[in-house]
């Protein structure tokens, strides 16, 4: 008996560690928009601007979708086009609030039961432009409801995301000049 105790107590603080890590879903110098609305917020945007995160290598003319699942769960629908490989892909998933829907703290989900930080740290009064964190500041997005977004929003958001600790000089500026076959 006080063998197993032995070893389940590590077990048990690693799990707990990994799961207070897991809870850290926005940089801690950074701050998700409230209010918040999310029927608002569906719909398609594109990614005008991000940080060069391996899932999306090689990825242009990229763009997400957001629509509503009858748990109440947001569905996302991420696609691009991979110049490496020279053809379209796409990818489902689904996002959850991590607080209350009237804050724009979400985690999202493409693998099971993984989840990682989707934070809206600005937004304009007509929800045309965001600015999307992810659980560190490896993780950044400029979206807009076009394919191009206006100096002085995009300036906005330069500003808010250096204030919030990123680095914006790395940031990839995405092209849009594919049809899409989705």
């Amino acid at each position: 008996m006080e063998a197993t105790k032995k070893i389940f107590r590590p077990i048990a603080a690693l799990a707990m560690t990994l799961g207070i890590a897991a809870c850290a879903s926005i940089p801690p110098t950074a701050v998700a928009i409230s209010p918040f609305d999310k029927e608002r917020y569906l719909g398609k945007w594109y990614e005008i601007a991000r940080k060069d995160v391996i899932f999306e290598r090689d990825m242009d003319n990229t763009y997400a979708e957001y629509s509503l699942n009858e748990d109440g769960t947001i569905k996302v629908y991420n696609s691009g086009y991979n110049t490496g490989k020279k053809k379209w892909s796409g990818i489902t998933g689904k996002a959850k609030f991590i607080k209350d829907e009237n804050t724009a703290m979400l985690k999202v989900s493409f693998f099971g039961p993984f989840y990682s930080g989707y934070n809206v740290l600005a937004i304009d009064e007509n929800y045309e432009y965001a600015l999307v964190a992810g659980k560190s500041h490896k993780y950044l997005w400029i979206l807009s409801r076009r394919t191009s977004i206006p100096d002085d929003i995009k300036t906005r958001f330069l500003e808010t995301a250096e204030k919030a600790g990123f680095d914006t000089s790395d940031l990839l500026w995405i092209g849009h000049d594919r049809n899409s076959h989705y």
